[in-house]
């Protein structure tokens, strides 16, 4: 009886957490100037825009290239396509804690802008 009752009440805690977990989408655009940026986004799974945070990205091997203010749940930066080659890590924290991730593999990459 133990047993099941702990597996409820971690179902129970597991239950709110989940419910302000930061969804990220990053994308590649064209930019005004003929550059390719990169384009992220967040909110949370209720649907709240986070008003303020951090993106943090990396490359494949791990290295913290860049961070950018998130700010009204959005962030643009240049794209370095030389720092990309093997993908990016886009981390987004937000200013109360919470955090969300999204990968852009080398394939995404290729098929990033012109849109």
């Amino acid at each position: 009886m133990r047993p099941l009752l702990a597996a409820a009440l971690m179902l129970a805690l597991a239950g709110p957490a989940s419910a302000h977990r930061v969804n990220v989408f990053a994308s590649v655009q064209d930019a005004a100037d003929g550059t390719e940026v990169v384009l992220v986004e967040a909110k949370f799974s209720t649907g709240r825009i986070p008003a303020l945070g951090e993106v943090r990205v990396e490359d494949a091997q791990g290295t913290v290239l860049a961070t950018y203010p998130l700010q009204d749940g959005a962030a643009r930066f240049p794209l370095d396509r030389d720092a990309a080659a093997g993908g990016l890590a886009i981390t987004v924290s937000t200013d109360d804690d919470h955090e969300g991730y999204w990968l852009l593999t080398p394939s995404d990459l290729d098929s990033g802008g012109g849109s």
